[in-house]
């Protein structure tokens, strides 16, 4: 989403107006304090790392897998971290690799952990399943457990609505990731462990706002898969708020989500896309526009809906737009049967095995909704 037009289009996106969550109570928890953030080129974590920055913590460590990511983020928070006299550290690695995250935290002595490096596109990580379970499942295990071994004060998993009753690999590869996350704080009283899960953000890499944009530049046609489907959106100034207070305030294993409002139409979005760049809709009652928007069809492992928590039942929090979810975890059996499952499939490079104990662990869920496409 272009400058120009964030600000237009962000409150019609949303539906509401944009949450303006301060954050000023959370920077005691990372005013002077260590920081890791994993993922940090990527949307989320280049904000998150703009964010932390201003808060003066001692370091900050930024993770990242792309080369190209990483020299970005280094160069977009270089003046900021100079008057701040904030320490950037740039890290090029996986947070899979287990000797590399000990070094890392070991050698830079790592108060705060933000973890949000996943593979996030649902169509690519459904064609690679592997890699991306890989990632997101055992990245997460790594990352987690050596944070409470080496005694981490906070460790936060950035998490999606798409682990709630996931119906793709992605979401389904995020739902392990909490439950990982939720077992290790089970057993590890030391480090405070949260989940922060939201929807949809508006302008990230990857999301459908740039994708419409594209479409719209090239006279179109802007392409919905179903003309049913909806979603939460956020600004991605309010995610960031969101992971900043949730990290700062929780005490326990929590699972925060933000009032994202009511969901939004794809359809409406496009709609709005369209005539914010000066052109109309093309269809039945307008035969004469400029963009015509086209229904391809659900694409496997997609939801008309996504869901922010099983049980729909929200407990408030000292912020009247951010809320605490109550669901059971899986056990430490189930847990370690789930990985044990998943890294034999992996070391077999068993896509149908991956996908078997995928399907194992969200049968205990409802059935799919009316329309739904399951992962095949």
């Amino acid at each position: 989403m272009t400058s120009k037009l964030a600000p237009i289009l962000s409150q019609k996106f949303l539906g509401r107006e944009s949450s303006d969550v301060m954050a000023n109570d959370a920077i005691g928890s990372y005013a002077d304090n260590v920081v890791l953030v994993s993922g940090a080129g990527g949307s989320i974590g280049l904000e998150l790392c703009r964010q932390i920055v201003s808060y003066c913590p001692t370091k900050l460590v930024m993770y990242e897998l792309s080369e190209l990511a990483l020299y970005t983020v280094e160069k977009k928070l270089h003046e900021l971290a100079k008057d701040t006299g904030v320490e950037l550290v740039s890290v090029l690695g996986s947070v899979a690799d287990a000797r590399q995250v000990h070094k890392i935290l070991s050698d830079h002595n790592v108060d705060v952990i933000l973890h949000a490096a996943a593979y996030k596109h649902v169509p690519i990580v459904e064609k690679n399943p592997l890699t991306g379970l890989a990632n997101n499942v055992f990245g997460t295990e790594t990352l987690a457990k050596e944070a409470a071994e080496f005694g981490v004060k906070r460790f936060i998993l950035v998490s999606s609505d798409k682990a709630v009753r996931p119906a793709n690999v992605m979401g389904a590869s995020k739902y392990m990731a909490e439950m990982v996350v939720q077992d290790l704080a089970a057993r590890h009283q030391s480090t405070i462990f949260t989940i922060v899960r939201f929807g949809n953000v508006l302008g990230s890499s990857g999301s459908i706002i740039p994708l419409f944009q594209e479409q719209v530049s090239r006279g179109g046609p802007v392409t919905v898969t179903d003309r049913r489907m909806k979603r939460y959106f956020m600004t991605i100034h309010e995610a960031v708020h969101l992971v900043l207070i949730a990290g700062a305030e929780a005490t326990g294993s929590k699972v925060f989500v933000l009032d994202m409002g009511d969901l939004v139409p794809i359809i409406q979005m496009a709609r709005q896309v369209i005539e914010a760049n000066g052109y109309q809709v093309r269809d039945g009652n307008n035969p004469h526009g400029d963009i015509e928007i086209v229904e391809i069809g659900l694409r496997p492992g997609e939801k008309l809906k996504e869901e922010l928590s099983l049980t729909g039942d929200l407990i408030g929090t000292h912020h009247r737009r951010i809320f605490n979810v109550q669901e059971v975890p899986l056990s430490e059996i189930e847990v370690a049967s789930m990985l044990r499952s998943l890294k034999h499939a992996l070391a077999k490079m068993d896509e149908d095995a991956a996908r078997a104990t995928i399907k194992n662990l969200i049968s205990r869920f409802q059935e799919k909704e009316p329309g739904q496409v399951m992962m095949g």
